[in-house]
């Protein structure tokens, strides 16, 4: 970019940030590899801060909240499929040895109830346990289509365990939720993408402000208090990627939710932070990126709503986003042609140069690990036809065909992949046969992105076996179903969370 269209930017968005003055319309998002100078835009944290005082229920247009019920739903069935994993029960008996069960805020999938800091962190490590939560998708050209925050398990968390104490609303949780997605993810889209490339994980740390967003709707903090919340939470932020594949990798979703709750509770008892904390030259977004595009968040929240655009992408499988085109697409090809596992000799796979840099694990040997290896999830379905949660095992991941079947499997960069762009998520498959024949196939988007979106009912059946996997009974997990469905009508939240707890 041009020193004189740099500064023109600028100019734009510095009128956009005084009282009156007006953002260019053509602006968009720029590749921030592109820029030599930190922008300077004044306002930013205080437009945050307003948008989360004055959104409220009747601000959500209806499509955005049918698409939120969806994500409300997913995230509640993978708390109750998180509560049975090994990190679910380790962070209760953490915070069972603390002293501080027997608050008011559930924890879900549990008969254990805690104040609302630690209900938010149990909840945030159940939601993120399986890593088969809600994925926000980037649009910028120089983002990794897929890879920016899981922005249920920080919200919702955070939302719930203080909605509940309170006895609000499901139109109150709604609003709260919606606010702290927004928030987080038009946050996670302005970073420089160096926040990610080099190794922070957005859940971890654009989570935090989410959830502090919604922590401070809920709680009913004014405009400075809002302001205070949000400095306190860009100083709690943190999560680096290279804990993937390990349980730390969703104690990082049930931080950001705790340390989200945690700033907005201190903010209502007075304790100050910078009032500028997002854009001023040593917050949040220069020292955790370096930079950020002010184009993706000025004027942008709620406009349009990240739901609405570019969406949000429900998980069909319990694995990294990035390896779910190739499912969809693997899962297809075997179908459609029969393919058996004796029959393959080798299957290559495909991608962008990026998606390697986050599906680190090439020979795994742990459920964990698995759900970050494209290799595992091509084997998984090739020999199983199919790829859930009783798959991602170490049993599983193990088993002598499983690592047999690993060995064939070749993943890397795919010049035409390549090409496409990494506004998608290109994947292209080559199985050959034994007997000399190769099946090709291609895919950009995977089974529930916004081009192949889940319906309610997909995700109620996703919702039921996530269920049936924690031993709920179905006519419970039907119930919880149907009240998600009506949520706006609830008075009081308690009767859902009721239907949550064990």
């Amino acid at each position: 970019m041009s020193l004189s269209r740099r500064n023109l930017i600028r100019t734009s968005l510095a009128a956009a940030s005084v009282p009156g003055g007006h953002a260019c319309p053509q602006a968009t998002a720029t590749p921030m590899s592109s820029r030599t100078e930190f922008p300077q835009v004044e306002g930013l944290t205080r437009e945050v801060a307003e948008f989360i005082l004055h959104t409220g229920y009747g601000d959500l247009p209806g499509d955005v909240v049918e698409l939120g019920r969806k994500s409300i739903l997913d995230g509640m069935g993978l708390a109750l499929c998180g509560s049975v994993a090994a990190t679910g029960q380790l962070s209760r008996a953490y915070v069972k040895g603390l002293g501080v069960a027997g608050g008011a805020s559930t924890i879900l999938g549990s008969s254990m109830k805690a104040p609302a800091r630690f209900a938010a962190f149990v909840n945030g490590i159940g939601i993120h346990a399986d890593d088969y939560d809600d994925t926000q998708l980037a649009v910028a050209a120089d983002r990794v289509y897929g890879l920016l925050t899981h922005p249920t398990a920080p919200a919702l968390s955070a939302a719930l365990a203080l909605a509940e104490p309170r006895s609000l609303s499901g139109r109150e949780l709604m609003a709260a939720y919606h606010v702290g997605v927004e928030v987080e993810c038009k946050i996670a889209e302005a970073i420089a993408p160096r926040h990610y490339d080099e190794g922070f994980h957005s859940t971890g740390t654009c989570g935090t402000i989410g959830a502090a967003a919604a922590a401070a709707k809920l709680i009913g903090l004014d405009l400075h208090q809002t302001l205070h919340a949000l400095g306190i939470a860009a100083s709690e932020a943190a999560g680096l990627r290279e804990n993937f594949g390990t349980m730390t990798k969703p104690l990082h979703a049930g931080r950001a939710a705790e340390s989200g709750v945690v700033a907005a509770e201190l903010a209502a008892l007075g304790w100050t932070a910078a009032e500028q904390i997002l854009e001023a030259p040593r917050g949040f977004f220069r020292a955790a990126g370096g930079g950020y595009d002010p184009n993706a968040i000025v004027h942008k929240l709620g406009q349009p709503w990240t739901f609405r655009q570019p969406g949000i992408s429900i998980k069909p499988y319990p694995s990294g986003s990035l390896t779910h085109p190739a499912m969809t697409e693997m899962a297809h090809l075997i179908r459609t042609h029969a393919i058996q596992a004796q029959q393959v000799e080798r299957v290559d796979v495909g991608t962008n140069r990026n998606m390697p840099n986050a599906l680190i694990h090439h020979q795994p040997k742990t459920g964990l690990e698995a759900k970050f290896s494209m290799e595992f999830c091509m084997a998984a379905l090739l020999l199983y036809g199919k790829a859930g949660l009783t798959e991602f095992t170490g049993q599983v991941v193990n088993r002598p065909e499983v690592q047999a079947m690993i060995a064939r499997i070749h993943f890397g960069v795919n010049p035409v992949a390549e090409a496409a762009g990494y506004n998608k998520m290109t994947t292209i498959l080559d199985i050959r046969l034994r007997d000399g024949r190769t099946i090709s196939g291609r895919a950009d988007f995977a089974k529930g992105s916004p081009a192949i979106p889940m319906t309610y009912q997909e995700v109620s059946g996703k919702f039921l076996d996530c269920a049936a996997f924690a031993g709920w009974s179905r006519e419970k997990a039907n119930r919880l179903i149907d009240t998600v469905g009506r949520l706006e009508t609830v008075s009081d939240i308690r009767t859902m969370t009721a239907l949550l707890a064990g």
